[in-house]
């Protein structure tokens, strides 16, 4: 009988071994492939690889935060995180008032900060649940920990979707006005931004009467933020 416990105890020991194991090199992993894209450009992103896999078209081109125009850098933050020079990756006041607001709201808004939505765009899937939010939660603070805040936001400018197959504000401005992303003017910059919530269902080059109102609210919050000058006191 001791024989039988002491060969279960080995038999358990050596899962938890193994799985230890497993454990430090999905660590080690992440650690290294977030590590690599602070410098090398993103050649792709787990929402463009789904993309591609299903035989859809995939419009993407990378490109520095030095051949973007600081007006797509401030609207995305007016748009979608203005909070977002001041967080760790998680915007714990924003969390509060959606809970607060989504109480009474028949589409609850998320609160998710520019720094998960690269996590989640960059490495997951799009189908929420509690294990990819918690996994998300994990990749968001493995970047604001080996990234710099320019990073994050060059990131997000490239792999963010703005129309259905067209990644990065490099492709959309391009694809929708002809024009590189060095001379987006702040409406066409806040016109890409208020589609990302649904790029799939909204247009950027036939904005509906939503999208130029949310364009407006959008230069509006860019004004209020400081403007251009805003990312310079960041230095971005």
């Amino acid at each position: 009988m001791a024989k039988k416990k002491t060969k279960q105890r080995s038999f358990w020991g050596r899962i938890r071994q193994r799985l230890m194991l497993v454990v430090g090199g999905v660590f080690i992993l992440t650690v290294l492939v977030t590590l690599l894209f602070r410098w090398v450009p993103v050649p792709t992103s787990a929402f463009m690889l789904r993309q591609r896999l299903s035989g859809r078209a995939v419009d993407y081109r990378w490109v520095p935060m030095d051949r973007i125009s600081p007006n797509a850098a401030l609207a995305v933050i007016a748009s979608e995180d203005q909070n977002f020079f001041a967080h760790w990756g998680i915007d714990l006041k924003a969390v509060t008032n959606a809970i607060e607001e989504n109480r009474t709201r028949k589409h609850p808004r998320g609160a998710s900060t520019i720094s998960q939505q690269v996590a989640k765009n960059l490495f997951l899937w799009p189908r929420a649940s509690y294990v990819r939010k918690g996994i998300e939660v994990y990749f968001t603070l493995l970047m604001e920990l080996l990234w710099p805040k320019e990073r994050i936001l060059t990131v997000y400018l490239n792999i963010a979707e703005m129309g259905r197959g067209v990644f990065g504000v490099e492709a959309a401005s391009q694809r929708f006005y002809g024009l590189p992303a060095t001379r987006l003017n702040r409406r066409r910059a806040a016109t890409l931004a208020a589609v990302l919530p649904s790029p799939r269902r909204m247009s950027a080059a036939r904005p509906s009467d939503y999208v130029v109102r949310r364009t407006w609210q959008i230069m509006v919050q860019m004004d209020r933020l400081g403007g251009t000058r805003f990312l310079e006191r960041h230095g971005v």
